[in-house]
């Protein structure tokens, strides 16, 4: 894995946990803030060939097109 791939799933699992903190705080606005982050993220890997995808919560299993 190239350093690009392991920072942005580090990124990810980043916003993934900062979502989900959110959501238990009920704090709405900072959930619409890491969703918009965790799609451009996604955008990100989709537009790089890294398929992201969420394996038991958050371990991510990534595959190379």
């Amino acid at each position: 894995m190239d350093a690009f791939t392991a920072g942005l799933l580090q990124r990810i699992k980043s916003t993934e946990s900062d979502l989900t903190r959110a959501r238990e705080s009920g704090d709405d606005f900072l959930v619409d803030v890491e969703e918009s982050e965790l799609d451009d993220l996604r955008r990100l890997a989709a537009e790089h060939g890294v398929e992201v995808s969420a394996v038991a919560g958050a371990r991510q299993t990534v595959q190379h097109a």
